[in-house]
């Protein structure tokens, strides 16, 4: 016969069990995140054959390469970087909009920029831990005409699942995140932050033209009496 006590005894070790096997599964992702520096040379290798694949046009070369950028970059903290303050000011839903048209002209940006370099090699030099746990994965560019130019990754662990992802790149000591925070703080501060939004879209509508500067919106000159 079965003792009354048993049932409590039996959910009390069920509890018990399920919640080690809960740590233990938690445990098992952040081991299996891979580390800054892996997360960057992966992500140099795959660009670069990306690049070096004359099989591919160039529209094919952007869209393979915002694949790429779609699963190592963090676009929802870096739209928030580079909104600042104007974040708020912008409704959820205008909010998800932007992280999504944003993520399209950032991964055309960055496909753009990194095009010059398809012939050279790239190198990590080194990292460096930043401030709220961040780190930063130094690169160089070696041979051709950048040998030498300098390109930083800042990289931030994702909550929940560990891995790392990156939220700026500085090349040559300009910041990618603080360049377009001050061009959409431009544009934001004279036609408001939905204009940002607006802007975005007419670039993202030819992604295979050069990715030219966000420009504010011309003020009218004003009417004669």
């Amino acid at each position: 016969m079965t003792s009354t006590s048993e049932g409590p005894r039996r959910r009390v070790l069920l509890g018990a069990v399920a919640a080690l096997v809960a740590v233990v599964s938690i445990a098992a992702l952040a081991s299996a995140a891979e580390p800054p520096r892996t997360v960057i040379q992966r992500t140099i290798d795959e660009v670069l054959a990306v690049l070096r694949d004359k099989s591919r046009n160039q529209d094919q070369r952007r869209k393979d390469l915002e694949v790429i950028a779609r699963d190592r970059f963090d676009f929802v903290t870096m739209s928030k970087l580079v909104m600042a303050t104007n974040w708020k000011k912008l409704s959820p839903e205008q909010q998800t909009e932007f992280v999504e048209q944003f993520t399209r002209f950032l991964a055309n940006d960055y496909g753009a920029r990194i095009d010059r370099y398809h012939q050279e090699e790239v190198q990590i030099t080194g990292e460096q831990p930043e401030a709220r746990g961040d780190q930063t994965i130094k690169t160089k560019i070696v041979g051709g005409d950048n040998d030498g130019a300098l390109v930083d990754y800042r990289l931030r662990q994702k909550d929940g699942n560990g891995n790392w992802l990156i939220i700026d790149v500085v090349v040559e000591g300009i910041s990618l995140v603080a360049n377009y925070r001050d061009q959409f703080r431009e544009v934001a501060n004279q036609g408001g932050p939905v204009i940002v939004i607006e802007k975005l879209k007419q670039k993202n509508a030819n992604p295979s033209s050069p990715v030219p500067e966000l420009e504010p919106p011309k003020k009218e000159a004003p009417k004669k009496s």
